[in-house]
């Protein structure tokens, strides 16, 4: 793997992680399969909120 996609996927994890932290969902390092849908579906929600108001800044 390159060093970009190492740092690719690193800055996706600490995203995933502060989106998590935000909805009140703990993540464990590594696997995270005993989430619940809901508790998945909230993380990636807030992933996508943030996406958007990123964009829509940035548009401004």
């Amino acid at each position: 793997m390159s060093s970009s996609n190492k740092q690719a996927k690193a800055a996706l994890e600490r995203f995933k992680q502060e989106a998590a932290n935000e909805v009140g969902v703990n993540l464990k390092q590594g696997y995270n399969g005993d989430l619940t849908s809901r508790q998945a579906g909230s993380i990636g929600g807030q992933m996508v909120k943030k996406m958007i108001e990123s964009y829509e800044n940035g548009m401004k």
